[in-house]
């Protein structure tokens, strides 16, 4: 549905492209997250830790936040329940004790491990409706648009965001 503000054109179309943005988003979660959740037992945020620990390594817990986009204190909470089922282990920074670094121990890998193949699979289906040169469009835009959003804010979390995606 396009908007219906009666705007500027550039205030409309503006307005269309986010709606836009954000009802494909909707979407493409509500493909992806239920079977998270109901098959695995894993929640969004998890899934966002675990992955980032699988692919990044071991990182201090505000890092980690900055990745996921979320707030330190909501990350606690996820870290919390993670630590309690053994997929995550905390462990201060042998360098500066001030610091807890989060690292992903074997079971999580192999939580991981027996879910992201199809929650991969799960997510080319979400994106069939657009080609290869068209996923890569959207990857540039949305890049494009998550810098220019960081540069208007200019706060670290908006760089934070911008250089993750």
């Amino acid at each position: 549905m396009a908007t219906h503000h009666d705007g500027t054109e550039q205030e409309r179309r503006a307005l269309d492209a986010y709606i836009k943005l954000m009802r494909s988003t909707i979407a493409v979660n509500a493909r992806l997250m239920p079977p998270l959740l109901a098959e695995y037992g894993i929640t969004p945020t998890q899934l966002g830790v675990l992955e980032a620990l699988s692919h990044l390594g071991a990182m201090p817990h505000c890092a980690l936040a900055g990745k996921l986009l979320v707030s330190a204190s909501n990350l606690t909470t996820v870290l919390d329940n993670l630590e309690r089922d053994g997929l995550v282990r905390r462990d201060r920074d042998p360098r500066d004790r001030r610091v807890s670094m989060t690292s992903l121990t074997p079971a999580g890998q192999a939580r991981l491990a027996s879910f992201f193949p199809q929650h991969v699979q799960r997510l080319v289906d979400a994106m069939s409706g657009l080609d290869a040169s068209e996923q890569f469009e959207l990857a540039r835009l949305c890049r494009k648009l998550g810098r220019t959003a960081a540069a208007l804010e200019g706060q670290d979390t908006a760089a934070t965001i911008a250089r993750s995606t």
